[in-house]
């Protein structure tokens, strides 16, 4: 098929279209079925359903349950890190980059249809497979955001960004739906209890990834370049990553964004990872069912979200992207304070509908104001998002790592009280970021 012009409408959409086909794994894995599904299997309750014990042994050490998938998740993160620099050299530098995004895609799909066995007589299966779920998201990701300034001119990338996430939100809570009728009216469609009917959502996300991943591989092209490979491709990413290091001492804007980027997203994208265990953990639901309740909540997220990703690209429009992202972050400030505080089902889904709000909002423009920062007529696309994904990555080790640790010596809610901090250091560098090319190259 002939390529696709940049900016088409098509092309656009066709990029777009891989949140809708991946983003379910934000959703089932990492939100909602499997936190809650872990937490069913990991912690002891008596008949009353007061919890008895949370502790889990793995590798012959007594971890608490959620300490354990707050390390794994750091690991994986780590990984991530270690990898995008190494694969998107090697992508950007060969041509291909949709071999690349295709190849994670497929390794996360698969993982996920495996979460079907996870048991804790199996643990360390159970746990490889979401390691590899995890990294084979983000690990096409990186490939898939290296995509935007390729095909999308900057007047487009706030719009066609905040389009993305949207889709992801719309399609991802499709499929939590049908996973929530299996669960809760398991006998209506046959099963004889929910742990199938749970065990199957794992395996709808995989197939739901796969399947309509496959229109966004059809129109996206293979890359910028189409050079040999040598041996020297192994390490390009690396040297790529050094060299965009050397860039920003002479690039103050992009310099200072990165910046507040990597300590605002360190608490952005653990409390995402973390607030459903947090909502197990921590909140009395009394005569409510913990897991409806649960889903109910996230699901609130995902559908306000679809609301908070377009304000966010109408007020960036309006009032620049810069001021925009400073008072998201105000938002979650305040959000974490209230949060704190938080002991009912209710005040949980107060907490839940302000996170969808600022949740979307606060991805999709980070993610085009970097795009808008990358200097015109840079062709190694790939070496700056890998730049800007390491960044994010290792901040979420950071995060999940203090998150762990916090936990186990006190509580999550100590955890959720210390990410303010992070926040507030995030708006006084905003507040640094010189505007002048974000506003010349939109």
């Amino acid at each position: 098929m002939e390529a696709l012009p940049k900016g088409s409408k098509k092309l656009l959409n066709a990029w777009a279209f891989y949140d809708w086909a991946n983003s379910v794994y934000s959703l089932v894995i990492a939100s909602a079925i499997f936190p809650i599904f872990y937490g069913a299997i990991t912690i002891v309750k008596d008949a009353d359903g007061n919890k008895l014990n949370d502790t889990v042994n793995f590798l012959g050490r007594d971890f608490n349950n959620d300490t354990l998938i707050s390390y794994v998740t750091a690991a994986a993160f780590l990984m991530v890190s270690f990898l995008s620099p190494l694969l998107s050299g090697i992508a950007d530098y060969v041509g291909n980059k949709k071999f690349f995004m295709k190849f994670f895609c497929y390794l996360g799909a698969v993982s996920c249809i495996g979460l079907y066995w996870f048991s804790t007589d199996f643990l360390w299966f159970g746990l490889l497979c979401y390691f590899l779920a995890l990294i084979g998201f983000w690990g096409s990701l990186v490939f898939y955001n290296s995509y935007l300034p390729d095909i999308a001119f900057p007047d487009q990338q706030d719009r066609i960004s905040a389009k993305g996430y949207s889709l992801g939100y719309i399609g991802s809570v499709i499929l939590l739906c049908v996973c929530l009728a299996m669960i809760l009216m398991h006998k209506t469609f046959g099963f004889e209890n929910e742990d199938f009917p749970t065990r199957f959502s794992f395996v709808l996300t995989g197939l739901w990834w796969i399947g309509f991943s496959q229109y966004t591989y059809y129109y996206l092209p293979k890359g910028n370049k189409k050079e040999k490979l040598t041996n020297d491709v192994l390490f390009n990413g690396f040297k790529e990553l050094k060299k965009i290091w050397k860039k920003l001492k002479y690039d103050k804007p992009m310099r200072t964004y990165l910046t507040a980027f990597f300590v605002y997203s360190m608490a952005v994208q653990t409390i995402m990872l973390i607030a459903t265990y947090f909502g197990i953990e921590e909140l009395d639901w009394g005569e409510t069912d913990s897991t409806t309740g649960l889903i109910v909540s996230i699901l609130l997220i995902q559908l306000v979200a679809v609301l908070g990703a377009w304000l966010t690209s109408k007020a960036s429009a309006k009032f620049g992207n810069i001021p925009t992202l400073i008072v998201i972050n105000m938002i979650w400030i305040i959000i974490c304070i209230y949060a704190y505080t938080i002991t009912t089902p209710f005040q949980f889904y107060i907490t839940a509908a302000f996170v969808g709000l600022v949740m979307g909002g606060i991805q999709s423009l980070s993610r085009s104001t970097y795009s808008k920062l990358i200097p015109e007529g840079e062709k190694d696309t790939a070496s700056y998002f890998s730049f800007y994904d390491v960044s994010e990555k290792i901040g979420i080790v950071i995060g999940m790592s203090t998150y762990g640790f916090i936990a186990e010596q006190t509580s999550i809610r100590y955890a959720i009280l210390f990410f303010i901090a992070f926040f507030a250091v995030g708006v006084i560098l905003l507040f640094f970021v010189p505007r002048k090319r974000i506003i010349e190259q939109a």
